[in-house]
């Protein structure tokens, strides 16, 4: 019985995340066919960014430092629509590697572990796109939209070295150990631990991260004509996430105490370079 209502919890999730991609789609088709004089291109793009975990409670603990992460998105699709030559809509599908490394660091301020978070999602942003008039080969571009993320992969781990660490305000040593078992209570705010192996702290196969994320995203660019039918994008791009990106269980517990943690709602933040490659079904302005 509880493996069946497992079994329906489960499939109600999917069909749930089925019916938001469906909407977002159908939405962005229906306003592509509205204009008879609309021209369509597709591009594949590519983008390096640098990526963060904005986590208040991670922060705020002296034991961590944050550091500047970067990852590449080795791949996208786009399908855009031009409806004329100042505005447009696209939608793109971006397989995005994200997450920050969190240097753990000791008493005697020595970086002395880490904390690693990973993740890679699918990205879905349906953007607008306003686009400088005339028929110049370089033309400028803000765009700015909704996105959609599906999580694909995810592990939080940490590991750290034997030494002695500060007891973060709020925590007392019960607290450290849910998180390291063999920490000891060393006096004066502090506490002392073995050698930490690389250890997992959440991962989506345990159901600890939300499997998708609902985002804001924009970007500045240029489009630069290349031949009749080709043409390159570069955009300085930037997304944020306006939910946290673990799952209710999971903040519950931190929120009443069960979790070695300090409570801090999670933000991702993405910012960083695109580069793409696109056809367009039609003539482009420079060579008009």
């Amino acid at each position: 019985m509880v493996t069946y209502l497992i079994f329906l919890e489960i499939k109600a999730k999917v069909k749930h995340m089925k019916l938001k991609i469906y909407w977002f789609t159908t939405s962005f088709l229906i306003l592509a066919g509205l204009s008879a004089h609309a021209q369509i291109h597709l591009g594949a793009t590519s983008a390096y960014n640098a990526t963060f975990v904005l986590d208040k409670g991670l922060s705020e603990d002296p034991r961590y430092n944050s550091t500047y992460t970067y990852h590449l998105a080795p791949i996208g699709f786009s399908f855009g629509v031009d409806f004329g030559n100042k505005f447009g809509l696209s939608l793109e599908s971006i397989l995005s590697n994200q997450g920050q490394i969190y240097e753990l660091v000791n008493l005697a301020k020595q970086v002395s572990g880490e904390r690693k978070i990973d993740l890679q999602y699918l990205q879905i942003p349906m953007m607008m796109k306003f686009m400088g008039g005339g028929s110049g080969a370089v033309r400028g571009n803000f765009n700015f939209g909704p996105q959609v993320s599906i999580l694909t992969k995810a592990v939080e781990t940490i590991q750290a070295n034997a030494g002695t660490y500060e007891i973060p305000e709020g925590l007392d040593i019960a607290d450290i150990q849910q998180e390291f078992p063999a920490a000891v209570d060393a006096g004066n705010g502090s506490y002392t631990i073995p050698n930490v192996p690389t250890k997992d702290l959440l991962t989506k196969e345990a159901n600890e991260f939300k499997n998708t994320e609902f985002q804001l995203a924009a970007a500045f660019g240029l489009d630069i004509d290349l031949s009749k039918h080709l043409f390159l994008s570069t955009q300085v791009r930037a997304n944020y996430s306006l939910t946290d990106m673990r799952n209710g269980d999971v903040i519950d517990a931190i929120k009443s105490g069960n979790t070695g943690d300090i409570f801090g709602s999670r933000a991702n933040l993405l910012v960083g370079v695109q580069v793409g490659l696109h056809y367009y079904f039609g003539t482009l302005r420079s060579f008009r």
